[in-house]
């Protein structure tokens, strides 16, 4: 199935989702890799808030080329989201909602993205023109001197995605081989 979700987005909103499932994603979604989630982890850890509402966001682990003159962000794929792991089942239970990469997912954040009806979602690795197509509008909100790392707001108009980790606790990288070598056999 193929679904149209805006953020922020609720539990309700993604409770449907399915691993395989498509999604084009508009709205609001913010940029971080490991160098803002740390920097995230150390504000929480002070008692202070995020740089950005967390309830219902999504967040794409990305650190966009310098764009071109005329264009709203340079190439913009995903990178290895294992490297968020230790910090995800943290923000999750905060109330982030989508989380956007690629790569497998460590047991904690399966774990917290069923505990919380949260989604993973894999945007598709070697086409960054491919997603910054989706991009209409970017602000840095903080961090700059983390260049690429830095936190972006973007606005992104169907963004093209597909549901890795469900929020009924599903696993495309686990029941896609099995689905294929069943499918294969018959």
């Amino acid at each position: 199935m193929q679904y149209k979700l805006t953020t922020p987005v609720t539990r309700e909103d993604l409770a449907p989702l399915k691993t395989g499932d498509t999604v084009l994603l508009s709205g609001v979604v913010y940029t971080a890799r490991d160098a803002a989630h740390k920097r995230m982890m150390e504000l929480l850890d002070a008692g202070k808030d995020l740089p950005f509402p967390v309830e219902g966001s999504a967040l794409y682990y990305v650190g966009p080329t310098p764009e071109r003159p005329g264009e709203v962000i340079g190439s913009a794929g995903p990178t290895t989201s294992g490297r968020m792991d230790a910090y995800s089942p943290r923000l999750l239970d905060l109330g982030q909602a989508v989380m956007i990469g690629k790569g497998a997912r460590n047991a904690a954040v399966k774990e917290a993205v069923a505990r919380n009806g949260a989604v993973y979602l894999a945007a598709l690795g070697g086409a960054g023109a491919l997603m910054a197509s989706s991009v209409r509008k970017l602000e840095i909100i903080c961090w700059e001197d983390l260049g690429c790392e830095a936190v972006r707001r973007l606005e992104v108009a169907d963004m093209p995605l597909t549901v890795i980790l469900d929020p009924h606790g599903g696993d495309l990288y686990e029941s896609g081989p099995a689905t294929y070598l069943e499918r294969g056999a018959t």
